[in-house]
């Protein structure tokens, strides 16, 4: 069985791509893949080193405002699709699979000329410009969040899978993580992270939660900055990391960060759908700090998608501060019935069979 998978531009979308062609992999030993990306994109790096074939057409996409730029978007991207004909006329998939981005556009729509069979999967509960033009053409849509129905056509092939989140999420066991990170059953373990960059803002407020439960021995706090943010991070509050009682933690990366889930009581976060997808997979309860400037707002409206079903709180970017979010924790933390329910919500919005429910969807279209 050959597959054609296409998705790019950042991790959102590459690493489900990855994901799907591992489940394919993984289900069909003598499968073929062929991932069709863009030179520019993160893809171009990431794929290779997963062992996977790798094609580059030309992709681009609108600009949200008026600009010279548009005007040669179609010229290109009737390109990027004459490429892309090519490769699937050579390689003769049995399928294609999309997971958003500028680059599915053209492969996708080249698939549906050639009445190649095709799949697209939505990550966000607001979907992307270029999903909600695919799903006219694509034969099934797999989505993240049901509150991603209403902005696709009446006539699109939706199917609520989840999101695929890795395997090592699902398989760590809680007791076994607490005791590996030297944390007694009574303590409360607070994990914050801005994503594998870190995130400036959470990186400001964070140190007026640390400071106020800096001598609390029943709450232990691990912070990941980002590398970039560290030094000045540690530079910045140096009492606080060195004069505690061992119960707070910052480091730039966590390699570990499977084990830290499953360890965690609360989660301080940003939104977005990877993250969220594994924080659900868990039952973890998280205080969600959308990033502000992700395209069409899309964190905001995945963390509503959380908050909607009590499974989660949110403080917007501009409203974030130090003692806004030493407040949240603290009313938290003192209402363990809440943070209870919470978790219950979460587990129930965790689609830990995403993988398998997409790779069926597959094989039904093909």
């Amino acid at each position: 069985m050959r597959v054609v998978i296409t998705g790019g531009g950042t991790g959102g979308h590459i690493y489900p791509a990855l994901a799907v062609a591992r489940g394919i992999k993984d289900r069909h030993r003598q499968a073929e893949l062929l991932y069709i990306g863009t030179e520019s994109g993160l893809e171009s790096d990431l794929v290779p080193k997963a062992c996977i074939s790798f094609s580059a057409i030309t992709a681009v996409g609108l600009k949200r405002k008026m600009s010279l730029h548009n005007l040669t978007v179609p010229w290109k991207v009737t390109g990027g699709m004459l490429r892309a004909a090519k490769l699937l006329r050579d390689f003769s998939p049995r399928v294609v699979v999309g997971t958003g981005g500028y680059v599915c556009g053209p492969v996708v729509l080249a698939a549906a000329l050639l009445k190649i069979p095709t799949l697209i999967h939505e990550q966000n509960a607001f979907p992307g410009i270029t999903n909600r033009i695919l799903s006219r053409f694509a034969d099934r849509v797999a989505v993240t969040f049901s509150e991603s129905f209403k902005y696709f056509p009446k006539r699109a092939k939706l199917k609520l899978t989840g999101l695929p989140v890795r395997t090592e999420i699902l398989a760590v066991d809680r007791e076994k993580a607490r005791a590996s990170l030297k944390l007694s059953p009574e303590i409360k373990f607070l994990l914050s992270f801005g994503g594998s960059q870190g995130a400036r803002s959470i990186n400001q407020a964070v140190p007026v939660l640390m400071s106020n439960f800096s001598n609390d021995p029943g709450v232990h706090i691990l912070h990941i900055t980002g590398p970039r943010g560290y030094d000045e991070f540690i530079e910045a509050n140096k009492s606080i990391c060195m004069d505690n009682h061992g119960n707070i933690t910052a480091v730039p990366y966590l390699y570990n960060m499977p084990e830290a889930l499953a360890a965690a009581d609360l989660v301080i976060c940003r939104a977005g759908a990877a993250t969220l997808a594994e924080l659900t997979a868990r039952g973890l309860p998280g205080i969600l700090i959308p990033y502000p400037y992700a395209s069409e707002n899309h964190q905001e409206h995945n963390a509503r998608a959380l908050v909607k079903r009590d499974a989660a709180e949110m403080i917007l970017d501009r409203e974030l501060s130090g003692e806004a979010l030493y407040e949240k924790v603290k009313e938290l933390l003192a209402n363990p019935s809440r943070l209870n329910k919470m978790s219950e919500a979460s587990k129930k919005q965790g689609h830990p069979t995403a993988l398998e429910e997409i790779l069926d969807c597959i094989e039904e279209i093909i």
